[in-house]
Parts: structure tokens; C-alpha cells; sequence
């Protein structure tokens, strides 16, 4: 689906996208404008040449055979002449110089600062976005807007665009400048124009497509490397790295083609734009020759215009070579930048409310008949049924609440909808039906910052950033020092294993904490959370993934950390949760059973059949007699 939406993108030139994108030139207007004052003045110097070689050649060398050329030489008005028109030649070029240099520079600091604010953008968008739009979009292909799109764009802030206006500008003066001196050579050299503009549509068409492949094979990489890196345990356990070697040779293999045919496309370019620049300078010298031996036109053709006809024609054509080639940068850009607004036009659908509520009360929990679907089903067309769209529900007209200091744990089978809980308390999606209230406040009249600030959340798989061990435990919290990170450590019995480590506490974890157990990782996520001193915490299968020797350090640091504030415990371990205030049992996204431990043992409903599954055998000492058909649809007993 990602590689369609590749190739379907990007047009030749919109006018749009473009006001669009010079709008990131907006903050650096004055440092564009001198950059386009000095591309101007540069163009104007780089023509001057030619014509001051028209003037050295008619004016001062025309009549070199009449007399000895040291009579000549010697001549003062001759001297001087060449003298002023050779020093013109040299301030033209130090000029050019000069101009060059400034336009460069300022073109690739304005660029490189609208392209710095443009990659920052764009990570704050994703940072913004809501956890469902990841869901739908690979880490490679996101990856991807942010390098290679936002690379093409640089090309084209820091050196297309310019190079277009002044091509342009050179164009422009050199016809000008043409015309005036002699418009019938000036059309001869214009006459293989129409050739040369077949040849570039056709040249434009194939470098279109071959880029267009290039960008796809490209995104095709990325997504392709993410995945397969992240997952290279799995592909080596499973022996499969001969058929993942063979699948990425053939996406490279597709770039590699692509660039082949652009390539070709380029080689076959050039020379045809060069022979008839070849066949237009000929052109001009046949006739021009034949005007100055014979006369006619007026006797315009001089030796002098001759050599600045030569000179202006082999100029003339470079700048049409080079529009060739920035239009393919532009129209690179102009796919780049589609794709690039179109994942800033994302809407962020978890929004703050536009006037936030302040929430300062003890923080009662409530799911107020709270229904919630991750997409939306349509529904067909009938005679008894209309047209109308319903939801694949994943939680069915939940209801609960949870005190203040309270520990409540939800149980419950696969896909019973107890991480969708937590994300939707942390408001990670919005519910379609009913509310969650803090404290009587619909959480979607909060601010998300002030609403997350509130829990402190240990997921089921552990993530460690690149960084120390207390930059992880910190995580960006200034306020939190040295002193409260320790205890953290020591309240979730991790500290002595930090402190066996060389660097202790300032030992660099590497990348998602490769060169740690999933148990270590996981307790020191039990202390970032602790650190940050939350009201409400949240364990989200925080010990599924743990040995058992790190399961009781577990058990033994949940004691401290749900002392004094709320806790919302997700587990599949029930020896984890059986001191909870509260047991909450989820059955098929709709809350089945509540109550204490001992409370939903004497139901013998859900829970008892999972505690049965789970300990049975453990306590009696006899095989689990609750077959699987237990755990089919059981009696309800929660409203």
C-alpha cells in the first residue's frame, strides 16, 4: 500500500506546493533577496565577455596587417584600449567571482536553515500525532519523509531553484544581447531550437519515471531495513536470512534499475544537446562567413561579431542543458514536498481542548458507559438494513470506577480489551461512545499534558532510550536529581545491580537497551516510573515478559510503589494481583465480573476458571481439571 502511494505522488510542477514551500524562505526574505540581487548581477556579468571580445577584436585587432604589428603594438590608442577593455574582461570575472560567492553562500544558509525548520516541523507534527496513525504507518516510510524527501527539498532550496532564475537571467541577457548585435545570426542559432526541445521532452518524460522508481525503491528500502533490523532475532532464529537476502536484493535491484535508466537517460541527453549546439555554432560560422566575405545584410557581420556569435551560442545552450537538470530537482521536489505536506495536513486527532480544565481533586476514575472501536466497519446496503457505518467494537458499554488509593487489577483473556483501557485513559485514542472522567472532568476537557503528568506507566515491553542509566530513569525531567533517582532504584531493588555496573548509574545504555536482560530493562522502567512521583500508576503486563527471580523483586517493589496512590494493574500473573482492592475481569470487550480476590473466587465465574487454569494444580497438587470449555461464555455478574 506504502509503495503504491509512492509512485502515485508527485507532479511536474504545482504552483501550490511551490508557494508552499517558499514560505519556509519567509524568516530569511532579506538574505534571499540579496541572493537573487547577486544571481542578476552575476548573470549580467558572465555575458559581458563575449562582447568585450567583439569590442577588443573590430576596434584594435581588425587592422593588424595594416603596418607591422610592433607599429601597432606600439600605438598608444591601441595600447590603451586593450589595456581598459582587457581590465574590464578581469573585473567581469572578479566580479562574477564575487557575486557567486555570495549568492552561494547565502542560498545554502537560507537553505540549510528553511530545511532545519522544516525537518523540526515535521518531528513535532509526529510527536503530535495520535497512536493510531502509527498503527497504519510503517516506521520506515516515516522515516524516509524526514531523510530522503526532506533531502530533495534541500537541493532544491540550496541550489535548483537558484540555478533556475539564473539560467534564466543568462538566457534572457544572451538573446537580448544576440538580437541587438545581429538578429539574422541570432535566428540561425536559434533554429535548432525546436529539436532541442523534443529532445528534452522526451528527456524529461524518462527521467520523471526513472526518478519516480528511484524515490519508490527508495521508501521500498527504508521499510524493508526497519523491519527486518528489528526483527534480525526472529529472521536468524528461524534461519531465514537466504530469503531475506534474496527479497532485498530484488528491492535494491529495482533502485538499481531505475537509476540505470536515468542514467542512460542523461547520456543520451548531453550529447544530443551538444551536437546541436555543435550543428547551431557551424551554422553561424557558414553564414556568417559567407556575410563577412560577401557582404550583405547590411555588412553587420564584423570578424568581432563572428567570435562573440561563437562564444554567445556555446554559452546559450549550457543554461538549457542545466534548466534539463533542475527540472528534474524540482520535480524530485515537487513529489518530496506532496508527500511531506501531506503528513503535516494530518489531522492530530487527540486534540487539547480549547479551554482546558484545570483538575486539582484527589483523581476518582470514571468509565461512564465507555464504548470504543480502533476502525470503522461499513455496513452493506439492505432492504431492511439502510446505509449507515458501524464500528468493530473492541470495549462494549464499560463501566467502572476507581478511588483514589486504590490498587485495581484487569484480567482477562486476549483481546479482551485491557490495554485498550490504559490507552484510553492516557487518551491515546478518543472514545467514540460515552466518557472517562477524573474527578467528574471528561479527560477530553483536560490538557493531555496535564492528564499524562498524572500517571506514571510501565508497559509490557520494555523501552530504553540511547543514553545513560539515569538519563533513562530521569528521562527529560530535570527536576528529578541525582538523589531521587537513587531511591527510585532502591525502592524497585534495582539499584544493586546498577551499581555492580562499571559506570554505575552513568553506564551508557545503547540502543532499546541491547546489551540488557528484559528483566533489568523492565525494572528500571518500574523506577523512571517511581521517580517521577505519579498519582496514578499504571502496569500494563509489567511482568509477563520476567523471570520468576525478577518477578518477586517485582512483587516485593510493588508494595512501596502503590503505597499512597492510585494503581491500575493489567496482568496474566494473577499471583501479582491477588492484593488488590479491587479485581476488575474483562470478557470479550465488556466488563463481566468485579471485586476483591477472595469475592470472585466464591463467584467461581471468569476469574475463578483463570485462577483454576493458573494455580490449581500448584495448590492441590493434582492436574487442572477446568477444561477449556470452561472459558467459554460465562455468567455475568458486574452490571
Amino acid at each position: 500500500m506504502a509503495a503504491q502511494e509512492e509512485e502515485v505522488l508527485g507532479k511536474a510542477y504545482d504552483s501550490r506546493l511551490m508557494r508552499r514551500l517558499l514560505t519556509y524562505l519567509r524568516p530569511y526574505k532579506w538574505q534571499t533577496l540579496v541572493a537573487l540581487i547577486a544571481i542578476i548581477l552575476k548573470a549580467g556579468m558572465d555575458v559581458i565577455g563575449p562582447f568585450l571580445t567583439k569590442t577588443a577584436i573590430d576596434k584594435y585587432l581588425v587592422n593588424a596587417h595594416r603596418g607591422s604589428i610592433l607599429d601597432r603594438w606600439l600605438s598608444s590608442d591601441a595600447m590603451v584600449g586593450l589595456g581598459q577593455v582587457s581590465l574590464m574582461y578581469i573585473s567581469a570575472l572578479a566580479l562574477s567571482f564575487v557575486f557567486e560567492f555570495i549568492q552561494t553562500y547565502l542560498m545554502q544558509w537560507t537553505g540549510q536553515k528553511a530545511i532545519f525548520d522544516m525537518r523540526t516541523e515535521i518531528f513535532g507534527h509526529l510527536q503530535r500525532l495520535h497512536i493510531a496513525f502509527f498503527d497504519k504507518n510503517p516506521v520506515g516510510r516515516l522515516v524516509t519523509r524526514v531523510t530522503s524527501d526532506v533531502d530533495a527539498l534541500n537541493d532544491m532550496f540550496t541550489g535548483g531553484v537558484v540555478a533556475i532564475f539564473e539560467d534564466i537571467f543568462v538566457l534572457l541577457f544572451i538573446i537580448v544581447i544576440m538580437l541587438r548585435m545581429n538578429w539574422w545570426l541570432a535566428l540561425i542559432t536559434f533554429a535548432v531550437l525546436p529539436l532541442i526541445f523534443v529532445a528534452t521532452m522526451i528527456f524529461r518524460k524518462k527521467v520523471r519515471d526513472s526518478y519516480r522508481r528511484i524515490r519508490t525503491a527508495i521508501a521500498r528500502i527504508n521499510s524493508y531495513l526497519q523491519e527486518h533490523i528489528s526483527g534480525i532475532v526472529v529472521l536468524q532464529l528461524f534461519n531465514r536470512e537466504k530469503r531475506s537476502y534474496d527479497e532485498f536484493e530484488k528491492v535494491n535491484k529495482q533502485h538499481m534499475e531505475a537509476y540505470k535508466d536515468a542514467i542512460m537517460a542523461h547520456a543520451v541527453y548531453y550529447p544530443v544537446v551538444e551536437i546541436l549546439s555543435a550543428i547551431a555554432i557551424a551554422c553561424v560560422l557558414w553564414f556568417g562567413g559567407n556575410r563577412l566575405l560577401h557582404g550583405g545584410i547590411g555588412n553587420l557581420v564584423t570578424i568581432g561579431v563572428l567570435a562573440a556569435f561563437i562564444q554567445y551560442a556555446q554559452r546559450f545552450f549550457r543554461p538549457i542543458q542545466d534548466l534539463s537538470e533542475k527540472y528534474n530537482i524540482l520535480q524530485a521536489a515537487m513529489a518530496s514536498s506532496e508527500r511531506i505536506f501531506k503528513l503535516l495536513d494530518t489531522t492530530v486527532e487527540v486534540l487539547d481542548s480549547a479551554n482546558p480544565k484545570k483538575v486539582e481533586g484527589p483523581g476518582v476514575i470514571e468509565f461512564d458507559h465507555v464504548w470504543f472501536a480502533y476502525r470503522q466497519m461499513p455496513i452493506e446496503e439492505s432492504a431492511d438494513t439502510p446505509s449507515r457505518e458501524d464500528f468493530d467494537w473492541i470495549l462494549r458499554d464499560v463501566s467502572f470506577t476507581i478511588n483514589p488509593g486504590e490498587t485495581v487489577a484487569i484480567v482477562g483473556h486476549t483481546g479482551a480489551g485491557k490495554t485498550t483501557i490504559i490507552s484510553l485513559l492516557l487518551r491515546f485514542y478518543d472514545v467514540q461512545r460515552g466518557a472517562i472522567k477524573v474527578d467528574g472532568v471528561d479527560i477530553r476537557e483536560m490538557s493531555i499534558e496535564d492528564l499524562r503528568r498524572r500517571f506514571g506507566v510501565v508497559l509490557q515491553d520494555p523501552f530504553l532510550f540511547s543514553g545513560t542509566v539515569a538519563d533513562n530513569i530521569r528521562l527529560g525531567t530535570p527536576s528529578i536529581g541525582d538523589a531521587a533517582i537513587e531511591q527510585a532504584a532502591e525502592d524497585v531493588n534495582v539499584a544493586d545491580f546498577i551499581r555492580a555496573l562499571p559506570e554505575g548509574f552513568n553506564e551508557n545504555v545503547r540502543e532499546r537497551g541491547s546489551t540488557l536482560s528484559t528483566g533489568q530493562k523492565q525494572l528500571i522502567s518500574f523506577a523512571r516510573a517511581l521517580a517521577h512521583n505519579p498519582k496514578i500508576l499504571v502496569l500494563d503486563e509489567a511482568t509477563s515478559s520476567v523471570d520468576t527471580d525478577t518477578e518477586v523483586r517485582v512483587r516485593n517493589a510493588l508494595s512501596k510503589m502503590v503505597e499512597g496512590r492510585t494503581s491500575v494493574i493489567i496482568a496474566h500473573r494473577l499471583s501479582t494481583i491477588q492484593q488488590a482492592d479491587k479485581i476488575i475481569v474483562m470478557h470479550k470487550g465488556k466488563l463481566r465480573e468485579i471485586g476483591s480476590h477472595q469475592e470472585l473466587l466464591a463467584h467461581r465465574g471468569i476469574y475463578w476458571k483463570l485462577y483454576q487454569l493458573q494455580y490449581k494444580d500448584q495448590e492441590i497438587g493434582g492436574e487442572i481439571s477446568a477444561p477449556s470449555e470452561m472459558l467459554g461464555t460465562p455468567t455475568v455478574s458486574a452490571d
